[in-house]
This record gives C-alpha cells, sequence and structure tokens, in this order.
C-alpha cells in the first residue's frame, strides 16, 4: 500500500468536477493551498452557452487525431453585467458544445449533488440555463480558490519520485502573462468534450473539398432553423444524435436521414419525419450524395452532421511519461478510472462515459481528498495496473473502457463510497471524524437510473408541455407505486 500526503493541490477546471473537487479537499482541514484554475471568466465548464462561437482551429474533416492543442479563446462581451474581468469589457469565452434548446437527458433528482436541491420550479429535465445557475450556486463557496481567465497550459513532473510534485505553467489571458508553480499533486477536471471525432470514411476528404461547409459536428450545432428545408444527413444515434436528429427534422426537408451503428437507449417515438439507416460506406462528391452500407444511396445532401462523439484529449500533459493519451479512445494508465497509476499525485475527474457525471465525480473527489490527506491509501503500482489490464480483458483498450452502462455505474458510485470509509478517522472532520461523505445510491437511485431513458422519451413526447413537469409521476413513473406492486409479487412467490 502507498500513502500520499499532499498540501498544495492545483485543480484544472471549475466546471461541476473541479467545484466538487474543492468542496471535498477543502472539508479534509488538511492543505495549504487549493487552487482551481479556470480558462473562462466564470464557473460551469461546458454549461457556459457560447452561442456565437460557432468555429474553432482544432475541427478538421475527418477529425481522427486526439492531439488537440491548447486552445486561443474568442473576445466577448460579457453576457451579464458582472461578468467583466478586472474592468475588461471583453471576457475570454471558449467554444461549448451546448446548443440553444438542449435540456439534460437525466432528471434532475438524480443528476445533482447531495447537499443542494434543484430548483423545485424547474421543469424534470432542466434546460442548459438551469444547470449553469445551479452549478454557479454549488460552487459559490469555493471562488476564493478560483482563479479565473488563466489557462493551464502545461504540466510536467517536478522530479523522478512516484509520489512526486508538478509544475503547472499557466497563462494569464488577461494580462498575457506566464507563470510557472509547483504543487504536491493535480486534479485534472476539465472534461473530454473538446477534441470531436469525425470518422475518415471513403471519399469524405474529396466530398468535403468539392463542398466545404457542409459537414459539421453536434459540437457546433446551435439552432434547427438553420437547416430550415434542407436534406439533411445526422450521423449518430447517442443523447446528442437523437435529440439533434429530432430538432433538425422540425425544420429539415422530409424524412431526415438518420445513420446510425447501433440500437440506442434513448429509442425516440417512431416518426414519419425520420428515415434511419446504417452507417455511410462512402461518400460521392459528383453528386454531392453518400452510398450507405446497405447499398442504398442519396443524392443532393445540403448538411451532414456527425454525432459521433469527441476523443480524449490532455494536450498540456503531452510531455508526461508513459503518455496518458493514445488514439484518443480512452486515458491510458488509470486506475480505477481516477488516479494516474505511474505517479498518483495526478488524478482525472469524471472519464466514465453512459454514466450519471455529477454524482461520479462527487463520489471520486471523497475518494481523491482522503487520499491526497494521507487518510486513505492506494494499492501498489503494481495492483493498479493489474486493475487495468482486468478492464480490458473485460472491455478493450478502446472506446469502451471508461463506459459503465447500467447499473455499472451505480454499483461504481457505491464501491467508491465503501473505498472512502475505509479511510481512518481524523479529529476535527464532520460525520465524528469520517469527513464529507459522498453519495450512495439506493433502490430509487438505481430504479431511476434504469427507467430514465423511457423517462425521458415520455418527458419529449409531451412537445412543449413538458415544460410544466416538474415531476415523475406526472409522466406515469410511480416509485412507490413500482414498490407496492413487487413487494405483491415477491409474496406471491413465497
Amino acid at each position: 500500500m502507498t500513502s500520499l500526503r499532499a498540501k498544495t493541490i492545483a485543480i484544472i477546471g471549475a466546471g461541476p468536477s473541479g467545484l466538487v473537487a474543492a468542496k471535498y479537499l477543502r472539508a479534509e482541514r488538511a492543505f495549504d493551498r487549493i487552487v482551481i484554475f479556470e480558462q473562462r471568466n466564470q464557473a460551469g465548464g461546458i454549461w457556459n452557452y457560447t452561442p456565437d462561437d460557432r468555429t474553432e482551429d482544432i475541427f478538421a474533416i475527418p477529425q481522427t487525431n486526439p492531439a488537440g492543442k491548447n486552445q486561443a479563446p474568442a473576445w466577448r462581451e460579457p453576457r451579464s453585467h458582472n461578468n467583466g474581468v478586472n474592468g475588461v469589457n471583453k471576457v475570454p469565452t471558449f467554444l461549448s458544445p451546448v446548443y440553444d434548446k438542449l435540456e439534460t437527458n437525466i432528471p434532475r433528482g438524480l443528476m445533482g449533488f447531495q447537499d443542494l436541491p434543484w430548483p423545485q420550479d424547474s421543469q424534470l429535465f432542466p434546460k442548459h440555463e438551469t444547470v449553469l445557475e445551479y452549478v454557479q450556486d454549488y460552487g459559490k463557496d469555493v471562488q476564493d480558490l478560483v482563479e479565473y481567465s488563466t489557462q493551464v497550459t502545461e504540466v510536467e513532473a517536478a522530479d523522478s519520485k512516484p509520489d512526486g510534485r508538478w509544475t503547472l505553467t499557466t497563462l494569464n489571458l488577461i494580462t498575457n502573462s506566464t507563470q510557472e508553480t509547483t504543487f504536491d499533486a493535480v486534479i485534472v477536471a476539465n472534461g473530454h468534450f473538446i477534441v470531436p471525432y469525425i470518422p475518415d470514411i471513403n471519399g469524405i476528404r474529396e466530398w468535403n473539398a468539392a463542398h466545404p461547409n457542409l459537414i459539421t459536428h453536434s459540437k457546433y450545432f446551435r439552432h434547427p432553423s438553420e437547416f430550415s428545408g434542407k436534406k439533411v444527413i445526422v450521423v449518430g444515434n447517442s443523447a446528442s444524435g437523437v435529440d439533434i436528429s429530432t430538432q433538425i427534422a422540425s425544420t429539415s426537408s422530409h424524412p431526415l436521414l438518420w445513420s446510425v451503428q447501433s440500437a440506442s437507449m434513448f429509442t425516440p417515438a417512431p416518426s414519419t419525419s425520420k428515415r434511419e439507416l446504417p452507417p455511410i460506406a462512402k461518400f460521392l462528391p459528383a453528386s454531392r450524395g453518400v452510398e450507405f452500407e446497405d447499398g442504398s444511396v442519396e443524392h443532393d445532401i445540403d448538411a451532414i452532421v456527425f454525432a459521433t462523439g469527441y476523443f480524449y484529449s490532455l494536450p498540456f500533459l503531452q510531455n508526461v511519461a508513459p503518455a496518458l493519451i493514445g488514439d484518443g479512445t480512452h486515458v491510458q494508465h488509470t486506475y480505477q478510472h481516477l488516479f494516474y497509476a505511474p505517479r498518483p499525485t495526478l488524478s482525472l475527474l469524471a472519464l466514465n462515459q453512459r454514466v450519471i457525471p455529477f454524482p461520479i465525480a462527487e463520489a471520486q473527489a471523497a475518494v481523491l481528498a482522503r487520499v491526497y490527506s494521507g487518510r486513505l491509501p492506494l494499492p501498489s503500482l503494481p495492483s493498479m495496473s493489474s486493475w487495468e489490464d482486468g478492464v480490458k480483458k473485460e472491455r478493450g483498450a478502446g472506446r469502451n473502457f471508461h463506459v459503465l452502462s447500467f447499473p455499472q455505474d451505480g454499483n461504481y458510485i457505491n464501491e467508491l463510497g465503501h473505498w472512502a470509509a475505509e479511510a481512518e478517522t481524523r479529529d476535527g472532520l464532520e460525520n465524528a471524524g469520517k469527513g464529507k461523505m459522498g453519495p450512495r445510491w439506493g433502490d430509487w437511485e438505481f430504479w431511476c437510473r434504469e427507467h430514465f431513458p423511457a423517462i425521458r422519451a415520455a418527458f419529449g413526447q409531451k412537445g412543449e408541455a413538458r415544460h410544466a413537469i416538474k415531476k415523475l409521476e406526472e409522466l406515469g413513473f410511480d416509485y412507490q407505486e413500482y414498490v407496492e406492486k413487487k413487494g405483491r409479487e415477491e409474496g406471491k412467490l413465497i
């Protein structure tokens, strides 16, 4: 077992994960300095909607390189009177994948932090504006730790020790000045919705050269009205693919062509406005067309939106060895999807996909805080490497590595909770010396998590009336009825 003891900690990112990490670290009462570096001018991460930012220099067609880069900001007028920085009229913004009509695909009772209820007058699946307000409200008591408009451009090992320190190079975007600071530990909480993925399909380069600006990615989608009357293909059926295809179909020519590779957990209601097709086999530049894998062909395409996800990309960690990023499908050399095993004073929050991210990050933060305060040891490097090997054997070393489909995500939250509870008690901490406790999932959370795709579908079918829906019961999903029915059924089996 390995015990770590950090005194100074840097957190990269003031989105939901970075803020929750700061709260759990502060609750340990064990650190001399905690700093959150945030390149935007306010908290909230990608929930900061950027309606005017639609292009960036990391986008290519095809987009198959996960490397990314430290991005330059766009400079915009602040969206509210109090968002200026040091009297500067314009503030740095970074493109967000949030679109105008985005609503969460997770009901608010399941996706929040355990010590902050959602506004009871907000709709069951909150709008992105509500989420931003919620996250910023959650982070109010750690604002003194945040250095805004400060971009981390490089993180390098400051020594050769396996439990060693890290040197961060930061750029103040307001003054354009750089600074180097050394920390005992670094927590990466900048998310993985930065470098979009567009596959290298036969003919896509030639098609794009002949018909520029017709291929885009869901990251740059903002309004369905931009596709009014157009013949559109949407590629992908993840949550964003389902939602964006439905939105675009409301204004595009019919049927919208929806190219999917596998079944979606967010199965939409049958619609005559969309035609489901297999993946694209090749592009046909001469006719502005495509051929699908079933041999069907469509010509005169006006727009193609790839909702095909993102690479993991950590350009500020590119000099760390062994490398964290290989082909971009997952982060290499991690333990429990959390610690960089070769040097666990570096950790990464919320890498997992197909999960409920806020409680995942909170459960991870409870573990991180205890490890870095010295209350909770880590296994040896061989043991941590063995864990990674086991995941690769089970799920492969590709895009499924960080995927925790139900009920794995709920089990993971509870496993982290049990792990954090193993920490030694310490005088002066809450909960009789146990410290700030992370979330645990019970029967309701597992029930809601299992049913939330169906709940989301029922919500969407309400159309404009969905905005008035506040409770699961209004959609016919009653947990108490479920419990009573289950009890009756179990009684019959006895």
